[in-house]
């Protein structure tokens, strides 16, 4: 028997076991799982390969399905959110992508509080609970992902962030066979642009305690927040929101603009002329022109300020980040 060329068999294998994953995912969640889905469809970058498998998941009890297949075929998972902070490689992901649907939706005020679910686009949680009289969460409106995200990121925008309103957060514990656990606030350890919470921790709902206010001077507020944002950011362009975080009393838009990186671009991806802390891209990008261009920023600034940028933006699939859990917003 002839021999096929070098790569042909590890192709192969990879492909039944790709077929395996999607036809194991569909016995625990049916219909609801698509086979070499273009992540491109999904982030709000509009670049990236396919996944091996979407699933998108209705139910914790859907989480604890999930889990037990990546754990029995060995397959990394990947939260996808609203896709506002991710970068997926041209090659794609290896394994499973979960997107949370309507069923992780759904707003509750009791009072000052409210409870809400991670699949909650958090521009949309903003408008409701400041209809309701509620301030302090204004900011929400400037952040472009969902309530679960923004939760593990401890996201933030205009000097507040999820740690100044969050009370307790439920997620759903994949490398735990879908246990569901009940985290406070105090438990998260909440800093810049960081929780406490496991890599296969799934935020699943969250509750926020608010206080009470006029809705008009909340609502004149965030129309301000989203003056300040067609102002000083491309949100009209695609783009993953900020790519780096800020360096401890110092802003990465300012190291990276005064590195003269301003326009700068690699293939289809440019720094914003706009906000040197965004990435933009233009048809026929590749998300290694996106990556490219990243490590070429955080290299620029390191020469010229000695600052090591780290990401912002969730990186999955590239080869110098190892796979595993990961989550995005």
């Amino acid at each position: 028997m002839a021999r096929g060329r070098p790569g042909e068999r590890g192709m192969a294998r990879t492909a039944a076991a790709g077929r395996a994953l999607v036809a194991a995912l569909r016995e625990v969640v049916g219909s609801a799982v698509e086979a070499d889905v273009p992540l491109a469809r999904h982030t709000t970058m509009k670049v990236g390969g396919p996944a091996t498998a979407l699933v998108r998941v209705e139910a914790p009890a859907d989480l604890a399905g999930i889990a037990l297949v990546c754990d029995e075929l060995r397959a990394p998972w990947l939260i996808l959110g609203r896709g506002s902070n991710l970068l997926v490689a041209d090659g794609g992901w290896p394994g499973v992508v979960v997107a949370l649907g309507r069923g992780f939706r759904g707003v509750h005020v009791d009072g000052c509080a409210v409870e809400a679910g991670a699949a909650e686009p958090m521009p949309v949680l903003a408008t409701n609970v400041a209809g309701a009289g509620l301030a302090g969460f204004a900011f929400g409106v400037a952040i472009p992902g969902a309530l679960g995200g923004a939760v593990r990121m401890n996201a933030g925008a205009h000097g507040r962030e999820l740690r100044d309103v969050l009370e307790w957060a439920e997620v759903v514990r994949l490398a735990a066979g879908g246990r569901r656990e009940r985290w406070s606030v105090a438990q998260l350890e909440m800093s810049y642009r960081h929780t406490a919470l496991p890599d296969d921790a799934v935020v699943v709902r969250a509750r926020l305690r608010l206080e009470r206010a006029d809705a008009a001077v909340i609502a004149e507020q965030m129309a301000d927040m989203r003056q300040w944002r067609r102002d000083h950011q491309p949100i009209n362009e695609p783009s993953c929101g900020s790519v780096f975080r800020n360096p401890e009393g110092d802003s990465a838009g300012r190291l990276v603009d005064a590195a003269g990186l301003k326009g700068h671009r690699v293939g289809g991806a440019r720094i914003s002329e706009k906000h040197a802390n965004f990435i933009t891209v233009e048809h026929g990008a590749r998300a290694a022109d996106v990556h490219l261009l990243i490590r070429h920023a955080q290299d620029r600034v390191r020469a010229v300020h000695g600052v090591d940028l780290a990401t912002e933006v969730v990186l999955a699939g590239f080869a110098d980040v190892p796979a595993g859990f990961e989550g995005g917003p």
